[in-house]
């Protein structure tokens, strides 16, 4: 009986040091990303958008079929910030948008200041399942300058 109690007492202690020296080492902690979009930014993107585009495109960014396009997940809205601000600041007509035509006139936003068209296409591009980069004022300031003078 002693030996079998030594026994268990042995292989109780020697399972416990196994478990203890298998402790995950500690994570790092996670770290925001350098480019970080800031909540002041995309609540006033979002107040530009309720005001001037929610209409056409939707509370959820999907447009209405043939007529306005979606904002989620299009090579418009991600790709090119130029040519996105470019689309604000002149407006659009009868463009093919990832293979589908889109025949609603979307008029022009150049009374919008460099400031709320920087915040609105932030928005757009950080809402509805988007994730880009962010476009600041200074951007859209020298996209509406070079435009005039063409």
């Amino acid at each position: 009986m002693k030996i079998l109690l030594l026994i268990m007492g042995f292989l109780t202690w020697g399972s416990s040091q196994a478990v203890a020296q298998k402790k995950p080492a500690p994570k790092a902690p996670a770290k925001a990303p350098a480019t970080a979009i800031s909540a002041a930014t995309l609540s006033a993107g979002k107040s530009v958008y309720v005001q001037n585009c929610l209409t056409c495109h939707q509370a959820d960014g999907y447009g209405v079929d043939g007529l306005n396009p979606p904002l989620i997940k299009t090579n418009y809205v991600l790709g090119d910030k130029a040519r996105l601000t470019k689309v604000v600041l002149n407006g659009l007509q009868g463009e093919d948008i990832e293979g589908e035509p889109y025949n609603n006139v979307m008029p022009s936003f150049d009374i919008l200041t460099d400031q709320q068209i920087a915040d609105v296409l932030t928005y757009v591009r950080n809402s509805f399942g988007n994730k880009a980069s962010a476009i600041k004022a200074p951007e859209v300031k020298a996209i509406r300058a070079s435009n005039k003078k063409k």
